[in-house]
């Protein structure tokens, strides 16, 4: 046993299953005791209390995978577990950090022997059943002592990974890949928006989404997952008209400037997500002031 992963939430406790489903068994730890337990239990993972439980029950050279929030808590735990390691042990960043942040950790763990690579991993809840779609940079001598986990990981052995280039490329392509994902749905958001304000047409919006599955070029997992909850609902009455954003979406629209590229579709997705979180509540009272003052049009008081 030479593979760790460190941190069981939703994605990390999903491909710690996955894993064990493929006849793989490895160490487990989480802040939290008891989910590693419970886990453990249910896969027959190796729980560790601690980190250097972890690293003391894995055979060297070790292979530590980090699937925990990106940013302070990553950064934490890489600290943690830096010196706990050998030279020639390779640390995995499978979270949704900024590709940035990539280079001085891989600079970091190079102090200490260790080798560093970054893996951008989708698939959400899904990926359990159906397998993950990652994309990992570093080197080939790292992509190659992760090969056996990838095959594992994806959809099958030879699809749904790829070692995409040097560290930091893989959350590149990975925050480029959820750029285009905000884009998508916020095209089908506002396709089928614009098909429920036609009253006169009673359009069963379940049916049409439906309709498309099949041979339309707008097929996608997205509009799968779109008929699924249309089926059920077409109102969404009881759902609030908010929506957070990950970090990923702002990432990309940063790049975006800074390269000089035009993505104003990936961008403006950005901006909308912001729109449902409030943000534009303030500029939309200024315009109605606005249009008030000029044109003595009514306001609405809250």
């Amino acid at each position: 046993m030479e593979f760790g992963i460190v941190g069981l939430g939703r994605m990390g406790g999903n491909m710690a299953r996955r894993l064990a489903r493929k006849g793989i068994r490895i160490a487990v730890h989480n802040r939290s005791h008891a989910v590693s337990e419970a886990i453990a239990a249910e896969t027959g993972h190796l729980a560790s209390a601690t980190l250097q439980e972890m690293v003391a029950a894995l055979q060297a050279p070790r292979v530590v995978w980090l699937m925990l929030p990106a940013g302070e808590a990553t950064a934490a735990a890489l600290e943690a577990l830096l010196p706990l390691l050998a030279p020639g042990d390779l640390v995995v960043d499978g979270a949704n950090a900024h590709f940035k942040d990539d280079a001085p950790r891989a600079l970091r763990c190079a102090e200490y022997g260790v080798e560093f690579a970054d893996a951008g991993v989708s698939g959400g809840v899904w990926g359990l059943d159906n397998g993950y779609c990652i994309m990992f940079g570093g080197s080939d001598a790292a992509a190659a002592r992760l090969k056996p986990y990838m095959e594992a990981f994806a959809p099958t052995p030879t699809s749904g990974w790829l070692h995409t280039g040097p560290v930091g490329s893989g959350h590149y392509v990975k925050m480029v890949h959820n750029g285009i994902e905000y884009g998508m749905m916020q095209a089908f958001a506002e396709g089928f928006a614009l098909m429920q304000a036609k009253p006169e047409f009673d359009l069963d919006l379940a049916a049409i989404a439906e309709l498309w599955r099949h041979g339309s070029v707008v097929r996608s997992w997205l509009l799968d997952l779109t008929t699924d909850f249309l089926a059920s609902d077409q109102t969404l009455e009881s759902i609030e008209p908010f929506v957070s954003d990950s970090g990923e979406g702002r990432w990309t629209a940063l790049a975006s400037v800074e390269q000089g590229v035009p993505t104003p579709v990936m961008t403006l997705a950005l901006m909308m997500r912001f729109a449902t979180q409030g943000r534009n509540d303030y500029s939309a009272k200024m315009l109605a002031k606005m249009r008030q003052g000029f044109g003595g049009h009514a306001v609405k008081e809250g």
